[in-house]
């Protein structure tokens, strides 16, 4: 991938300096971070550095000390906005985790962008919509992934049972990754890796950067476990209807292969992710069970508001 043009101060400090061998930062550079649009830029471009990385930058830039703080100063202003966000968003945990889960599901009432793109999209915005989820899309399952090595146990198997399927049970042509590319190809549309986070506002950077933020953090662990049950849960019907939307624009078996395979993967990793997953977890770490939640309401409120 190529660094994206900055959003403000502080987003245009850290690429230029991303373009030299790895040096301190400024340490006052974490006190110009701009509004949401360059402080979401700078977290997609720090914990970019952990994935695929960026033509032309120095790989030890990954773990150089002041480009952390940066990172770190970003994130504690992410993560106090995310608990103001989905504070109103109250479950009775009386009936446990996975029914707790299930009513937050239920109780979500965003507008429904499936809805629109099954019924009324015109081509171009179905586009539009496709190229603003390759910024998850093209690298799905690896932010879930670093829960692996963090979890034991029963989830540990369930989290792993999930990402076997994500990642095509180890065939290239079944990644769910490469599915989504196989539909950007059908659409005409450009399928490098980041090709589009140019045309991605903040929201839709910020659902990507949430998954990352639960995913580098040990301490956060409950929350990212608790984003992919969301995630998986609230995903088969819409996905069903983001399949029949292209199919009315003309799009074939192939290019709506990516959703139709997640109408079925999404209902069976649906029941995994809740009771296995996050059942589990939450048995072995009572404590956590807020952290589940705070962690799939994230999901449910970043997706409402990108939709």
């Amino acid at each position: 991938m190529r660094l994206p043009r900055e959003r403000g101060p502080a987003s245009a400090a850290l690429i230029d300096a991303l373009a030299l061998p790895p040096h301190d930062l400024d340490p006052a550079l974490s006190g110009k971070l701009g509004d949401d649009e360059d402080l979401q830029l700078v977290l997609f471009i720090c914990y970019e550095l952990h994935y695929r990385g960026f033509d032309r930058v120095d790989e030890r830039w990954e773990w150089q000390p002041s480009l952390l703080a940066l990172r770190a100063a970003a994130e504690e202003r992410f993560e106090e906005a995310l608990r103001d966000l989905v504070a109103p968003r109250r479950v009775d945990m009386e009936g446990g985790v996975p029914r707790a889960l299930r009513a937050l599901v239920d109780a979500d009432d965003a507008p429904s962008l499936s809805r629109f793109l099954q019924r009324h999209a015109t081509l171009e915005q179905f586009n539009e919509f496709v190229k603003l989820r390759s910024v998850y899309h093209l690298k799905e399952a690896d932010p879930h992934t670093w829960g692996i090595p963090r979890i034991d146990g029963r989830a540990k198997a369930a989290l792993i049972e999930i990402q076997i399927d994500e990642y095509g049970g180890g065939r290239l042509e079944r990644m769910h990754a490469e599915l989504f590319r196989t539909t950007m190809d059908c659409l005409g549309l450009d399928t490098a890796y980041g090709a589009h986070v140019e045309v991605a506002p903040a929201v839709v950077l910020a659902t990507s950067n949430v998954i990352s933020l639960f995913g580098l953090h040990r301490r956060l662990r409950g929350a990212l476990l608790g984003h992919l049950a969301a995630f998986e849960m609230a995903s088969s019907l819409p996905n069903r209807r983001y399949g029949n939307g292209l199919r009315r624009l003309g799009g074939d078996p192939t290019a709506t292969r990516f959703y139709d395979e997640h109408v079925e993967a999404d209902a069976v990793h649906e029941q995994i992710a809740a009771v296995d997953l996050c059942g589990t977890f939450v048995a072995a770490e009572p404590a956590r069970a807020a952290d589940v939640i705070f962690g799939a309401a994230c999901c449910l409120t970043l997706d409402g508001l990108a939709a």
